[in-house]
């Protein structure tokens, strides 16, 4: 029997006018109940989408045309955080139609690396953000920095590249995973600024991580032709589990689906991979795109949207969640 062919998208999204870098899905932020979509762009727009219309509901202007990189809303549901490339993180209040910029963030590096929220009740969060050489964390909404995250004297990991924070439910100490530009991923422990444990996964640049915390197991892309699985054992240590081979240099994104069944790849040679998360098994190549796939997201719901430098966002209901 032949493999069936892979589906089409369900529908597209067109009107960014540029490259898509970003994206993010959220509840149903602006009062209207059903979950959107964010997407940030190489112009340093943010566009809202509406799923229902497939439509723009409003179009957010605060990076001064440099690219949007990251996109994040706090657990508030109508705060939003982006990121662009002119070394500025800016916090909008998107409550009741607003889209206004009410505090922002000065980064000191210009790197691609994206930056990382912890929630740490309604009113205070934990943003991780990339620095020269380093990682800054810092309690928000304060801006009160907690450290900075220097590796050791005689390790030279380079620029980080992807930031993870997160928490064990055993613990209330935050902790971050970090990919380097020598292909290592790093856990830190923020509370006592050291390095728990360092493993070389790729010989070339962390272009991406994500990390299920309930399996305690890891994935990490980069510029090679490999996806890399780790985990973490009970004593903080990382063990490289096994390299997932892949047909075509280049990863610019990784996510975990939400119920930890499936995980997709944003792919430079245009795919869109669809893996299952514990076997690693390939489960389908989405070749809709033209253009490189720099970033894959999901909803709660499963919904999962990729966007690309074609300028379009492709939106996908796959091996839904029963």
């Amino acid at each position: 029997m032949a493999a069936p062919p892979p589906p089409d998208p369900q529908f597209v999204l067109r009107g960014t006018q540029s490259a898509v870098h970003a994206l993010h899905f959220c509840g149903g932020a602006q009062g209207q109940g059903h979950p959107l979509l964010l997407s940030g762009s190489l112009s340093g727009l943010v566009h809202i989408w509406s799923l229902q219309t497939r439509r723009a509901v409003a179009t957010l202007d605060g990076h001064e045309g440099q690219c949007v990189t990251w996109l994040q809303t706090l657990p508030q549901g109508h705060q939003l955080l982006s990121q662009g490339r002119d070394l500025k993180l800016c916090l909008w209040d998107l409550a009741e139609g607003r889209n206004a910029v009410v505090d922002s963030v000065r980064l000191e590096s210009i790197g691609f690396c994206r930056g990382s929220v912890l929630a740490r009740g309604h009113q205070h969060w934990t943003l991780a953000v990339p620095g020269r050489g380093s990682d800054e964390i810092l309690e928000m909404p304060s801006k009160t920095s907690v450290c900075t995250l220097k590796p050791e004297a005689d390790a030279k990991p380079g620029m980080p590249m992807c930031l993870e924070l997160w928490q064990a439910d055993s613990s209330p100490r935050p902790l971050l995973l970090a990919g380097y530009e020598d292909g290592s991923v790093a856990l830190w422990d923020v509370s006592e600024r050291k390095v728990c444990s360092r493993i070389a996964c790729h010989t070339e640049p962390v272009m991406a991580l994500d990390f299920d915390s309930q399996k305690a197991r890891g994935v990490s892309g980069s510029a090679e032709k490999a996806l890399a699985v780790w985990s973490l054992d009970e004593q903080q240590a990382l063990q490289a589990l096994r390299t997932q081979e892949l047909t075509n240099p280049g990863i610019a994104d990784v996510k975990i689906r939400p119920d930890r069944k499936i995980l997709a790849t944003a792919g430079w040679d245009h795919r869109i991979r669809v893996f299952h998360w514990w076997t690693m098994k390939p489960l389908a190549v989405l070749a809709f795109h033209s253009a490189t796939v720099h970033c894959v997201a999901f909803a709660t719901d499963g919904l999962m949207a990729a966007g690309s430098r074609d300028q379009r966002i492709s939106v996908w209901s796959l091996y839904p969640r029963t």
